[in-house]
């Protein structure tokens, strides 16, 4: 677990683009629960590719994608740890990941992007590959 404050920056670069933070077991089932639409979620870590790439590589695909999901969620592994968790069961089969990006369809995970897809890719290249995960998921033409 890390202290605190030390998190506080990290968190606010993605809270600052438009992502809940789900802080607690209960928030991450009251979030992923009969949800209906689409939505974007982001383990959030300390480690270099999430600063690097994963992070900025997901606020630029937001920012230039003509389709978004509905809903933007993030949990901060080594911050978060039982609403990490918790959110990690809903990320089954995959094994835990952070950073890690996943998109949900009505409560379906739909698309998963692991730290082995992450790490030694640009923010770019990350940012390209959400944008057509998005355009293929999210858009009102596929639903």
């Amino acid at each position: 677990m890390y202290p605190p404050h030390l998190l506080v920056p990290m968190r606010e670069d993605l809270t600052s683009v438009g992502f809940e933070e789900l802080t607690t077991p209960a928030e991450v089932d009251a979030a992923m629960t009969d949800q209906q639409g689409t939505a974007l979620v982001m383990v959030n870590s300390v480690c270099g590719c999430a600063a690097g790439a994963a992070r900025p590589g997901v606020k630029a695909a937001l920012a230039v994608s003509a389709v978004k999901p509905d809903h933007l969620y993030t949990v901060f592994a080594g911050g978060d740890v039982d609403a990490t968790a918790r959110m990690r069961e809903y990320l089954l089969p995959y094994p835990p990941s952070s950073p890690a990006i996943a998109i949900f369809k009505d409560g379906e995970l739909v698309h998963f992007i692991e730290r082995h897809h992450i790490e030694g890719r640009s923010a770019q290249m990350i940012a390209q590959h959400l944008e057509m995960a998005l355009e293929e998921f999210c858009s009102p033409a596929n639903a």
